[in-house]
């Protein structure tokens, strides 16, 4: 499907809405609008020839600090924070399996991990091919309420590891802990600056430095910023939804913002690794930078070129038996955007 066009009005405010974002908190998923970028990869996350790349740009200069990746098989704990429903949570759960589900349909989330994989750490190891789903903690009664703040989040986390029944397991090495949110929380910053973030737990807070990732279902509470393009906002007049590949416009939408943050936490799981800018406390990183592109020639006010199923559906790229609609990351190596689904030259 083609992109849509956005008035110049909103596309300046979203380049003011940009630059102010960069100065807040680090390691955040801003969404929904793409910033400004280019167009053209290739398939291969090493291969290109076009002049044109998506986010392309000789003003990025992408470093790394020395810190960690995780080289060892990942696996990623959830906690189920609130309710949620059996098909939503076999929506992400096989997301999550299809990372490292080679055998996937082209293109295919796998594809799109490979190019997280060319990140190394200072031994020259890469970030590991296999990410599987871990255990899970439900915590359906709300256990530290319905608004949550950063600091309560880490929290919730403490209460799923020390448990009575079934704790989540330890695992500060190659262990990511994913914390969702249903629809009816609010997250400090939720809607209005983030739609998801990720960080490591504080030792005096959890007892552990834990990599984890926070991300909510927006379908309530502001669709149109965290569910883009499956929900569109109310001010741009014109403007139409685009039909979610699982049927779930908030689910849909959390899959991007999902993998945006676990592609972070692999290769920046204690922010001071790999990122752009001399700022730790506010690091721009490989998804921040290719934020809103989701096909060739994505950048601006385009999501790029994507792909439409018998359905209506709209999404780039296959995972196990499903579809879903998952932004592209940069690519050190050749130095922009690239994911699975990018049109030969």
């Amino acid at each position: 499907m083609g992109p849509s066009l956005v008035p110049p009005t909103v596309i300046s405010l979203v380049a003011a809405l940009s630059l102010f974002l960069l100065l807040l908190s680090p390691a955040a998923a801003w969404r929904p609008w793409p910033h400004l970028a280019k167009s053209n990869v290739s398939d291969d996350p090493l291969v290109g020839d076009s002049k044109k790349y998506e986010g392309s740009s000789e003003f990025v200069h992408l470093k790394y600090h020395m810190g960690p990746v995780l080289t060892a098989n990942i696996t990623v704990h959830i906690i189920w924070y609130g309710t949620w429903q059996r098909n939503q949570k076999k929506i992400i759960r096989e997301f999550i399996n299809s990372i490292s589900a080679h055998d996937s349909k082209s293109p295919s989330v796998s594809g799109w991990w490979r190019t997280v994989q060319l990140y190394t750490d200072q031994t020259g190891a890469n970030i590991s091919r296999t990410v599987r789903l871990g255990e899970e903690k439900n915590d359906r009664f709300y256990s530290h309420g319905k608004s949550l703040t950063r600091l309560s989040i880490q929290s919730v986390i403490k209460s799923a590891v020390t448990a009575k029944s079934r704790p989540l397991p330890i695992n500060a090495k190659n262990g990511l802990y994913l914390l969702l949110t249903s629809d009816d929380v609010y997250v400090e910053n939720f809607c209005g600056q983030v739609c998801g973030f990720h960080y490591f737990t504080f030792p005096s807070i959890v007892g552990y430095t834990l990599p984890y990732a926070w991300v909510g279902n927006s379908e309530k509470l502001c669709p149109g910023v965290c569910a883009y393009p499956f929900a569109v906002p109310s001010y741009i007049p014109g403007l139409k939804a685009m039909k979610s590949p699982n049927g779930d416009v908030g689910v849909d939408g959390m899959i991007s913002v999902i993998a945006h943050e676990v592609a972070e936490l692999a290769s920046n799981p204690l922010v001071n690794a790999w990122y752009a800018g001399g700022d730790p406390i506010a690091p721009v990183e490989i998804a921040d930078l290719c934020e809103g592109i989701y096909g060739t020639g994505g950048g601006g006010s385009y999501t790029g070129q994507l792909m439409d199923g018998r359905d209506g559906a709209t999404y780039n790229m296959n995972g196990i038996r499903r579809r879903y609609l998952v932004q592209w990351v940069w690519n050190h190596v050749v130095n922009y955007c690239t994911g699975p689904n990018a049109l030969d030259q």
